[in-house]
This record gives C-alpha cells, structure tokens and sequence, in this order.
C-alpha cells in the first residue's frame, strides 16, 4: 500500500482534543492494514502567534504544501481578540485556503435519523436531510482589494471591502459542483443577488453558460442567495447541490448546519485544482464548528465532525471510497446506540466524553 502523508494542525481551543481522536482512528487503521499513513504536526492560529508571532510559520506552510493532505482543528479565542489584524489566528486559516489553491470549499448537511429530534425544525422537515453546499473560498469580497478603514475626520471613518470575480473563478467552481451533482441526485441550485450586485449577474451568466456547454444533462435552477436562506428553513429538502460564492456560502453552510441539530456534527473538505501531472488536488479538511473555548480541555467537546472530515479525506484525496463509508457508518451506528457528547444530549442517551465517543467509533470499526 503506498505511504500517504498527512499533516496534522491542530489548533487552538477544542482542535487539540478531537485531533487527538482522529490520531487515534489513523494509528487503528494503520496498524489494521487498512492504511498507510504517516503523520506529522505543526500549530495554527493562536498557537502559532505565540509560538511564532505569525497565525503559520513558514515552515509549517511548507509542511501543508508538501502534504497530500491537511487536516485542520479549529482557531480562535478571547486570548488573541487584541492582536494584530494581519496575524490574527484566522489569518492562518486564509492563508492555507490562499496559498494551497483551495477554490472548492464542500459542506455537506447530513440529518442522521438518530438525531432528527434534535433539530430546531421538526423531525419531519429535516429527517433523510442530505445538503452539499459548494462554496468558493479564495475569491469574492473576503479577498477583493481594496480592503481598508479611512478615517475622514471629525470621528467619522470609511470601511470599505470589495467584493470581486472573475469568470474563471466562476468557471471553476461551477464544475465542481456540477461533477458532483452527478453523482448525487444531479440537481445544482447556484445562488447570487444578481438583482442588486453586479458580481451576481457575472455569476448567473458564467454558471448558466457552464451547464449549457459541459452539464445539461444536469438540472440547474437559480436561486437569490436571500430566498435560498429562507427556503433552508423553511424546505430544506428540495435541495441537492448548492453552489455560491464565498460570503453567502459562509451565511448560507452555517444556516444549512444547523438544521442537522449541531455544529458539531458537520465535516468539510477544501480542495484545489487538479495537479496537471497526477490528477491530485491540494486539499484541507476541517469540522464546521469553532475552537470552543469555553469548554476547551474539559473532555466536552463533540469529535465527530472531526472524524467524519478525516473520512472526508479518505473519500477525495486518497479514493478510499470504502474505508470512507465504513468509518461514516461506524459514526451513525455510534448514534443510532444512542452515545452522545453534551451538545446532542438527548433523553434517554447516555453522555459520553471526547474520547470515549472517539473510543466506541473506533470500536465499531
């Protein structure tokens, strides 16, 4: 089997406990014969600004670029709100997304059955949810220049973000989503404010022409990004694929999350461009949730997201489709048994730590 080589970045609050479960799901399946990974790890974020004075040290940057894949705790915490914008713990996070091409940002919503209840919607109207929103990352007004603050005088200033797109931009992510519509239930919503913004017209025309040209076979409808977040709550179901920009993919993944009844619960993957030589694409994977300082190192925190962006990983960097199913199966039958972290307690279940719901996915292994 070939060697594969993951790098490892924890992170600040929470990311260094669920890390530490997929630490534990790698070492088991390597030392089954079901992998051969190697490991090494490096800080991100608040971590890393202590270490370093930087959110990600050249070295370690190095690391992930070198890396068939990266896989990514969480960032942040009250510790670091007063430090420089540029080096603040997020900054790390962009970086990698920048630096490694990470254009194709996919969250999935997944309502399991045993957690339906949970839900703030009723069981219903989330029971079978299977949601995949494709979200640009590297673009758009999180990126666009100018980006400043001017001050004009007698206490009054002007902030000013730009909100930018470019056709190959459009372009790329559009296909993303449309290959993998294919081999879902092969409908895509792309979704924009074209009414009022003018990169949403763009968007509208370069991803209608893409379906016209490369994937008719594929259903496309176009939603406005503020109808598509009302429709989420109101009939999450009638969607497959959701592909939009960078900012209304950010607002419109953490709606859709949380129709499932947690943040903790949910994966993503980011993945770049084909490597013109081996097919490979650089990819990060991370959990939707934050880095939770407020219950870090209290052996509280969910690590299922955790585990199921590690399966992630397995499914799009390294085509362990099986290996893939098998450890997302071993988290639905974990809660199926009813095992639960405090944030998707539910009567009659039993509470278990971060590393005892680690220990029973493992098991079920």
């Amino acid at each position: 089997m070939a060697q594969q080589k993951l790098f490892l970045l924890p992170g600040d609050g929470i990311g260094t406990e669920i890390m530490a479960e997929v630490e534990k799901l790698i070492a088991h399946l390597n030392a089954s014969g079901q992998s051969n990974f190697t490991t090494d790890t490096g800080l991100v974020g608040g971590s890393a600004y202590d270490a370093h004075g930087v959110a990600i040290s050249e070295e370690d940057m190095q690391k992930a670029l070198d890396a068939d894949a990266v896989i990514f705790g969480a960032v942040g915490g009250p510790k670091w709100d007063d430090v420089p914008y540029e080096v603040r713990p997020e900054a790390g996070l962009l970086r990698l997304r920048k630096d490694l091409g990470l254009f194709a940002n996919l969250r999935p919503a997944i309502c399991y059955p045993a957690l339906a209840d949970g839900s703030s919607l009723k069981r219903e109207i989330v029971e079978g949810l299977d949601i995949l929103i494709v979200r640009e990352l590297t673009g758009g007004v999180y990126f666009g220049e100018p980006k400043e603050i001017h001050d004009l005088g007698d206490g009054q200033k002007r902030a000013i973000d730009t909100q930018v797109y470019e056709t190959y931009e459009i372009e790329r992510i559009a296909r993303v989503a449309f290959d993998l519509a294919k081999t879902r239930d092969n409908r895509v919503h792309s979704s924009e404010k074209r009414n009022v913004m003018k990169s949403g017209v763009l968007w509208h025309e370069v991803v209608s022409a893409i379906h016209q040209n490369e994937h008719s076979d594929v259903q496309l409808d176009h939603i406005l990004a503020d109808n598509c977040a009302m429709q989420l709550v109101r009939n999450p179901k009638q969607f497959d694929v959701i592909v939009t920009d960078n900012l209304f993919g950010d607002i419109l993944s953490d709606a859709a999350a949380m129709l499932t009844g947690s943040l903790g619960m949910l994966p993503s993957a980011s993945l770049g461009a084909p490597d013109a030589e081996t097919g490979k694409r650089k990819a990060l994977y991370e959990p939707v949730h934050g880095s939770a300082p407020d219950i870090a190192g209290q052996g509280m925190a969910n690590p299922i997201a955790m585990i199921a962006s590690f399966a992630m990983a397995l499914r799009y960097s390294f085509e362990m489709i099986e290996l893939a199913d098998k450890v997302e199966g071993a988290i639905a039958d974990v809660l199926y048994e009813g095992l639960r972290t405090g944030d998707i307690m539910q009567d009659g279940c039993k509470k278990v730590t971060t590393a005892e719901m680690g220990d029973a996915i493992i098991a079920k292994l």
